[in-house]
């Protein structure tokens, strides 16, 4: 009955009362009519149809209606994350009670040179259940005040449901009941200590996205049940590799090794490489409280002081992870590659290893960028030297085909042992990490060619290409700082992108141009439907190489256990796996979503708490967004801060958005993307999580240096 309903409200383009879908039905009896009520109820409450204020029924696709994802700025205003589709910008008068979070049903109302523009239509669900936030006293009513800004409500705590908290403390709270219009009840869940205690920040945030932090009983119980080492009986069937040369490659501080490395020249002078990855799935199987923990994590979250991980440390320091001079249960990719960095061919298999030594990035660069045996590396430099011969060689290969590498810096947060930030440095990103990284690369396309021409579910890594309108408008913009990129952009291909990175790799502003490129492009995302993965040039790609932190690489573990070790291909295995694959991939982009977010959010918090510490001190920035009250200055070590147009005070500057300036009336001089410029620190909040900057003009020298 469901398919004639999409299909006759699809042909009518138009909203039809049940009569009428009834009447196109040719339904006659009583029976049959309840029937349908009963049927349309059942797809509105699945989003399948929209029921307008008339008690009519139509299609999404027929209008102008979106389901998506509130998120909502402090400012006020917000967007609607449509999946597979852009985000619609909501005023805040169009919010209609929406928070941050809802599920909502959104109209377009116009469309403007930003994008959409919308109303909220109905809270579909609101996903909000918990928060954290301060508890407070006033007039004798505890209450929370949310850290989250951008979740606009008022939350009084039934007085019997404190659990003893008291001013200061920093609390997780349950939303039990709304009182009036963004007034709520709740009840406190767990006092997580005083607002100053030392990690209770991250910790705030952590629970503030729902991460779990800790693992139930229920889970430790069947972690503890797990042996400590590999069992002989577990070796039955997989191959015997421990007397090869395999070893680990990772930062200095990394307890979670899930990828190690090998590579052999062979006779006809191609080389054979092995990537050998923990075999986690060996020991999370499905049915067990511990997937099922794992599937609802989806990823570890990587923090300025500590790793919220995906698995217990018992198997993501223990047991699965590769750990020198130990047996570990590893699946392993082989392959062949020639001279040109071709794969010409690759074979998957169960099994076991032993990792000769754990080396570190710090070393291995010493080796292949300074040609610095460290002790204890002296057998294995010959190794990694080939390696690094074979790394150029697949680097070359992916850029050929137009791989592209935007060579994005990312902060790192350096703090003390009691979690406060000393300082800021940039990731340092040498020769070792790109081998890494290559070697990988090769792994993911190997496994997901095999699994793709099989034709077999599967849980791919996808990134889809541009909207050409997107690229023009970036274009456009570049074109007002005076650059002009030759040709024309008539297909947006991996070249393509890769050429216009090219003609702009000399300009000063490169590290903020190449953001700003990265910005127009879609997100990287899980997807059972295989489309290729645009930025690395990649026609089948997965993600094969850390199941220790990702949920995804486990079940890829999973299904080549399924399909190639056991060899269960019936059609029943395979019907009952197409719609988990497709739930498993929905949740774990989602899971990614929320972990970047917030490592994102501990960043800007850890950024501002060290910026409290330099009050008054200058710096050299540039400037990387313009606003119409104001613009972002970006320190060489990611710190951003905003000079706010007030603090302009030798002129009176105005917003000229087609030349990204703010325009001073009287001195026709002005502030433009890609301005170097000095600032003074005004102002730092770690708890607003904001750095304020001021020009670094005479008289500012005089108001806010430090003396």
């Amino acid at each position: 009955m469901k398919e004639q309903i999409v299909e006759i409200l699809r042909e009518s383009k138009k909203a039809l009362s049940v009569h009428e879908i009834n009447d196109f039905m040719n339904l006659t009896t009583v029976e049959e009519f309840k029937e349908l009520l009963k049927c349309l109820n059942e797809m509105e409450d699945a989003l399948e149809i929209y029921k307008t204020n008339k008690d009519n029924f139509m299609l999404f696709e027929n209008s102008h209606l979106k389901v998506g994802k509130v998120i909502a700025k402090k400012q006020g205003y917000a967007f609607v994350d449509v999946e597979n589709d852009e985000d619609i910008f909501i005023p805040q008068s169009n919010l209609n009670g929406a928070i941050h979070g809802d599920k909502v049903i959104a109209e377009i109302t116009g469309k403007t040179e930003r994008g959409f523009d919308g109303r909220i239509v109905k809270v579909v669900d609101r996903t909000l259940k918990q928060a954290v936030g301060e508890f407070y006293y006033h007039k004798k009513t505890p209450c929370v005040k949310l850290d989250d800004e951008k979740v606009h409500l008022e939350l009084i705590i039934k007085k019997d449901k404190t659990m003893g908290a008291m001013d200061g403390h920093k609390v997780l709270v349950k939303i039990t009941r709304p009182l009036k219009p963004n007034t709520y009840e709740g009840e406190v869940l767990r006092i997580l200590g005083h607002k100053n205690d030392p990690g209770v920040d991250i910790l705030s945030i952590v629970l503030k996205y729902g991460i779990h932090d800790s693992f139930s009983e229920e889970v430790m119980r069947e972690v503890d049940a797990l042996p400590n080492e590999v069992l002989e009986s577990e070796l039955v069937g997989r191959r015997d590799l421990r007397d090869e040369m395999i070893f680990t490659i990772d930062g200095s501080k990394t307890k979670d090794i899930d990828d190690a490395i090998s590579l052999k020249k062979l006779e006809n002078g191609n080389y054979e490489l092995g990537v050998h990855i923990a075999d986690v799935s060996h020991y999370v199987k499905k049915g067990t409280k511990l997937y099922e923990e794992a599937l609802e994590r989806g990823t570890s979250v990587y923090l300025a002081d500590r790793v919220i991980p995906m698995l217990p440390h018992k198997l993501s320091n223990g047991i699965c992870s590769l750990n020198p001079g130990v047996d570990r249960l590893a699946q392993s990719c082989v392959m062949e590659i020639d001279k040109k960095g071709k794969i010409l061919s690759s074979e998957i298999f169960e099994s076991v290893i032993c990792s000769r030594k754990q080396m570190t990035y710090e070393n291995v660069n010493k080796i292949l960028e300074e040609d610095i045996v460290p002790e204890g590396y002296e057998e294995f430099a010959s190794t990694l030297k080939e390696m690094e011969e074979l790394a150029s060689i697949l680097r070359k290969e992916k850029i050929s085909r137009g791989y592209i590498d935007f060579e994005i810096d990312e902060p790192e947060i350096v703090v003390n042992e009691k979690g406060e930030a000393i300082d800021v440095v940039l990731r340092e990103r040498g020769l070792g990490e790109k081998l890494i990284e290559d070697f990988m690369i090769a792994a993911n396309e190997a496994v997901a060619t095999t699994i793709y021409f099989m034709d077999l579910p599967f849980v791919y890594r996808i990134h889809g290409e541009p909207s050409e309108e997107k690229i023009r408008n970036f274009l456009g913009f570049i074109g007002t700082l005076g650059y002009t990129i030759t040709g024309k952009v008539k297909e947006i291909t991996p070249k393509e992108m890769q050429r216009i990175l090219e003609e702009l790799n000399d300009k000063k502003e490169f590290s903020m141009l190449s953001n700003l490129l990265l910005r127009s492009m879609q997100k990287a995302v899980y997807d059972t439907v295989n489309i290729g993965h645009f930025g690395l040039a990649s026609k089948y790609y997965t993600h094969f190489t850390s199941p220790i932190r990702r949920f995804p690489d486990t079940t890829v573990h999973r299904l080549l256990r399924t399909y190639l070790y056991e060899q269960q291909l019936d059609v029943s295995t395979i019907r009952a796996l197409e719609p988990e694959l497709k739930e498993i991939a929905m949740h774990s982009s989602e899971m990614e979503r929320t972990a970047v977010s917030c490592e994102r959010e501990v960043d800007d918090m850890k950024k501002a708490e060290y910026m409290e510490k330099h009050i008054g001190e200058i710096f050299t920035g540039m400037i990387n967004t313009v606003t119409n009250f104001g613009f972002f200055v970006e320190l060489p070590n990611l710190i951003e801060g905003l000079v706010h147009v007030d603090d302009l005070t030798d002129d009176h500057y105005l917003y000229d958005e087609n030349l990204q300036s703010l325009i001073g009336i009287k001195n026709k001089r002005g502030y433009r993307l890609g301005d170097t410029v000095e600032v003074i620190v005004k102002r730092a909040s770690k708890e607003e999580k904001i750095v304020d900057f001021v020009v670094a003009t005479d008289k500012n020298k005089e108001l806010y240096l430090k003396k």
